[in-house]
């Protein structure tokens, strides 16, 4: 596939084809409608592929908190049954990599079982069972990773595998090069994360890296700093924290401190010291030439027929499709479950974060936040899970304090119930400690971006 693409690449400048320009052309298309065109629906924004999964959410209803035990039990069966026997379809490819895994991911997978038969039947310590740990969990986030990623699986090749990240890619490169130091195509990543869900982002830079469009340096770089929670997610932030009448100045805040960050972020360590070498089994596919003296859109258009020509057939990618949902659904949402459990458990029956949150009561103070003392914890707990920096700002009286700490959970971007598991799943070479430091640095980064702005804003 490699040797094709390059032979067709050499050839990009030859006048290009109906049937390749249409190849490129209606899969892009299909996936830039379904993943990358926002539009309303009632009170909230969505994106085609959203609302089909949240046509699969309704329809299935109670059912998906029974689906996902069903779906942890089975992951924790196939693996032990594969770890012990060795049968003969699971010794090599795809089934051999997804469940003859390493001993720690065996222990998550056992507990992210564990959590949620002990959540589903109330079985047990209630730091597990409880709504707001185990609960959260299981019934409200484990229905949406299912059906989002269900869709996102299937529908993502027409986005990322028919040229149109190589187009957008080309056509962006330079800019992004200088300003972020990244490939043109992380452009793609950050408006899937914006328009969709961070979550996405992160699906299509693990799936570029191992694909060999990304490096190490620069998959973990465009993982940390361009997955940004959506704008559907960041309105439900900003209604349930009660400054929905703010959207546009918190949105508008938190753009300008998440494009600061994305500027500054990679360039520090851990992230600048993150090898520039490309994932093994697929080597360095990207082709970033120069244009020549060809127009760029030109050019442009050339590379993404090129790609598209190379694209894999309709079986091939049915297969990949069917992998890439086993996948996350027996190795990712175990992790899930279980760190983002033992996440909440640490957050709301430990008194942890608002030991580590006390050096930041001065700070806040210092930058003349109201209720500083009960801000403090706030301002790291996002590091457990997205939403609970709302939960905790709910009951503050300052409005300014509320969107100082809506702003920094939603420009904070790892968080482990979620994104961090996903991360530490994937192929990308980043570890828990880094992940800890890349949130330390965004938050150190955006929140003084984000008082600046909130007193100038809302006053």
């Amino acid at each position: 596939m490699a040797d094709s693409f390059e032979t067709t690449l050499a050839n990009r400048a030859a006048p290009l084809s109906r049937s390749g320009l249409l190849k490129f052309l209606i899969p892009s298309l299909l996936g830039v409608g379904l993943f990358l065109v926002p539009f309303s629906t009632g009170d909230t924004i969505n994106i085609g592929m959203g609302l089909m999964a949240d046509g699969l959410k309704a329809a299935l209803g109670d059912a998906l908190p029974t689906i996902a035990t069903v779906v942890l039990c089975l992951s924790v069966v196939l693996t032990l049954t594969v770890k012990l026997t060795r049968p003969a379809w699971a010794r090599q490819g795809a089934l051999h990599e997804l469940f003859d895994v390493a001993p720690l991911w065996l222990v998550m997978r056992v507990l992210g079982a564990a959590f949620a038969l002990m959540t589903y039947f109330q079985v047990g310590p209630e730091m597990v069972t409880a709504s707001f740990t185990g609960g959260v969990m299981l019934n409200d986030l484990a229905p949406v990773l299912l059906t989002f990623f269900f869709f996102a699986a299937i529908l993502l090749p027409f986005l990322v595998d028919f040229g149109f990240m190589e187009f957008i890619g080309s056509l962006v490169r330079t800019p992004f090069r200088k300003i972020f130091g990244l490939p043109g195509r992380s452009a793609i990543d950050a408006t899937a994360s914006w328009m969709g869900s961070g979550t996405v982002g992160v699906l299509i830079t693990t799936q570029q890296y191992e694909q060999g469009y990304y490096n190490c340096r620069e998959a973990s770089a465009i993982a940390t700093n361009f997955s940004i929670v959506s704008i559907a997610f960041a309105l439900l932030v900003t209604s349930f924290i009660g400054i929905n009448h703010l959207f546009i100045p918190f949105y508008l805040t938190v753009v300008v401190a998440g494009l600061v960050a994305a500027v500054i972020v990679p360039r520090l360590p851990p992230l600048s010291r993150k090898s520039n070498a490309y994932y093994e089994p697929a080597g360095c596919r990207i082709q970033e030439e120069n244009t020549g003296d060809q127009n760029l859109l030109r050019y442009s258009l050339g590379i993404a027929v090129a790609r598209a020509e190379t694209a894999p057939g309709p079986l091939k990618l049915a297969r990949l499709a069917l992998f890439n949902v086993a996948d996350i659904f027996l190795g990712l949402l175990p992790l899930v479950i279980a760190i983002g459990t033992v996440a909440l458990m640490l957050a709301e029956f430990t008194p942890l974060f608002t030991w580590l949150s006390a050096p930041m009561v001065p700070v806040l103070e210092w930058m003349r936040i109201p209720e500083a003392e009960a801000a403090a914890p706030a301002t790291l707990v996002g590091f457990a899970d997205m939403f609970l920096p709302a939960v905790l700002a709910s009951d503050i009286e300052s409005e300014l304090t509320r969107f100082v700490i809506a702003c920094l959970s939603l420009t904070q971007l790892i968080y482990m119930s979620e994104i961090g598991a996903l991360l530490l799943k994937s192929k990308i070479p980043l570890k828990l400690w880094e992940l800890a430091a890349i949130f330390l640095l965004r938050t150190a980064i955006t929140l003084p971006i984000i008082v600046v702005m909130g007193h100038w804003l809302v006053g």
